[in-house]
């Protein structure tokens, strides 16, 4: 195993194996992925920032195993930021997780060293003494079904803007690096998980009535072909999306990445695609 330090935030960090092609279809490495995430974490620490970060992990790349890491990493050095959140309902039977925190580019450079192609993130961020704070976001996840892409998910979020405009709510469009996009829109927070999750359950069962031919708000994979399924269940506090900025484990490097709105006007009139983008296109 080759590894050398960096200097980072002022912390010394061993970074190791930047020669290892983590995406074989692209040759991609471990160094330029660390690169990209460098190159961009002024946009993307201020959407990590006091969040707890679930990890999706490729130590050997996208061809080979991954797994979810929730907790912090076995051997985190003692600088790492952390906090303790209740896990209500975990599938594992505990009561509390360890998350780490990601406050600054030291953090984050030693995340991603270990693999951490994805970082995922609740729509609640902690408060100073580590207490879940309500949620201050919306977000409305838009995963087309077979036969349909991001053609059909930007008319929907054309839709989907509207409504969350007319009660005062602006939305900032992300195309999600896998399939689909995610539409957020800032909260002040003073709703419960439950209470956002009700809105956004509502929202898209208003809109798969209104357009039953496009959108549809369940899951039952019969009734997807052709349709854009409007996810209102991210919006629960014990889920979490893709960070916006973040690399996704795909064959590509692909990246979600926050987009103009004239983008996904132009694709909802079919005057210019909408594509996900991978980091050389960032």
């Amino acid at each position: 195993m080759t590894s050398q330090s960096v200097s980072v935030a002022g912390r010394t960090l061993r970074v190791t194996n930047l020669d290892k092609v983590l995406y074989p279809a692209t040759g991609t490495t471990k160094g330029e992925v660390l690169t990209y995430y460098v190159t961009h974490a002024d946009q993307i620490l201020p959407e990590l920032a006091d969040r707890p970060v679930t990890r999706i992990r490729w130590p050997e790349g996208v061809a080979a195993a991954h797994f979810f890491e929730k907790n912090l990493p076995p051997g985190a050095p003692d600088w790492l930021p952390r906090v303790t959140v209740p896990t209500p309902g975990s599938s594992r039977g505990r009561e509390t997780i360890t998350f780490p925190l990601v406050t600054d580019l030291a953090a984050l450079v030693y995340l991603v060293n270990l693999g951490s192609l994805e970082l995922h993130v609740p729509q609640w961020r902690v408060g100073a003494e580590g207490d879940p704070l309500p949620p201050d976001r919306l977000v409305v996840d838009l995963d087309p079904g077979p036969g349909a892409g991001l053609a059909e998910c930007a008319e929907v979020a054309l839709l989907v803007r509207e409504r969350l405009e007319a009660v005062g709510l602006r939305t900032r469009p992300v195309t999600s690096g896998s399939k689909g996009m995610q539409l957020y829109a800032d909260l002040e927070g003073t709703r419960t998980a439950d209470e956002v999750s009700a809105v956004a359950r509502s929202l898209a069962e208003h809109l798969a009535q209104e357009r039953p031919d496009l959108v549809t708000a369940k899951m039952t994979k019969a009734l997807r072909p052709g349709k854009v399924f409007l996810d209102w269940s991210q919006n629960n506090g014990a889920k979490t999306t893709v960070c916006p900025w973040s690399l996704r484990g795909r064959d590509r490097p692909q990246v979600a990445l926050p987009r103009r709105w004239a983008e996904v006007e132009a694709a909802a009139a079919g005057e210019e695609p909408l594509t996900q983008r991978t980091i050389a296109e960032v």
